[in-house]
């Protein structure tokens, strides 16, 4: 099986100085991840911006370094994933320059190759619910915390263009999930839905 069926991201994508900008157009691309010999991937419908700077819902906002945060201030196009409740691998992309630790949440993908293996993962019979959250994709696509810091320029994980138009209309803004605690910076319409 080919691992690869588009042209991969490559680093000039995600070093774009704009989150926002970076985070628009990660819908329509393709997640995927070859892991046990099998090509799992799904259609990204939901991101969401986060700013390394004055951005109060942003793990490393205005220069907070721990050691689970140390990846957004690396190289852009690694991947940044973190435990959400001990639960939830959630997974995120490294963007703009090193330093500046500016990352986009993938929140959904439409399942496209795999969905055999995608299902098992889950322990669903199914395809319903399987991949619409940030916890169910990153179940699904074998994507664990350990993966954290990893290049998404190639194989295991990795995101491509497979051609797939998607215009202004298809997109809808609406302010980031569970992040109450930002105050005003979580009213922030920052997050991104693909209509289809």
């Amino acid at each position: 099986m080919t691992k690869v069926k588009g042209d991969i991201l490559n680093r000039n994508f995600y070093r774009r100085t704009d989150v926002v900008e970076v985070s628009r157009d990660l819908l329509g691309k393709v997640l995927c991840t070859y892991f046990d010999d099998t090509l799992t991937a799904g259609l990204i419908t939901e991101t969401e911006a986060y700013c390394g700077r004055n951005d109060k819902a942003c793990h490393a906002n205005d220069g907070t370094r721990t050691a689970r945060t140390e990846v957004m201030y690396g190289e852009p196009g690694r991947s940044y994933v973190y435990l959400c409740y001990g639960i939830h691998h959630l997974f995120n992309v490294v963007t703009n320059e090193e330093e500046l630790a500016d990352a986009v949440l993938i929140r959904g993908v439409d399942p496209l190759d795999g969905t055999e293996l995608m299902k098992q993962r889950r322990g669903l019979e199914s395809y319903k619910n399987l991949c619409n959250g940030p916890g169910k994709l990153s179940q699904a696509l074998g994507i664990r915390t350990s993966m954290s810091g990893d290049s998404l320029l190639a194989p295991p994980v990795w995101i491509e263009d497979r051609d797939v138009s998607v215009d202004d209309q298809q997109i809808r803004a609406t302010p980031r999930i569970g992040v109450d605690y930002a105050g005003d910076h979580a009213l922030r319409e920052w997050r991104f839905l693909l209509d289809r």
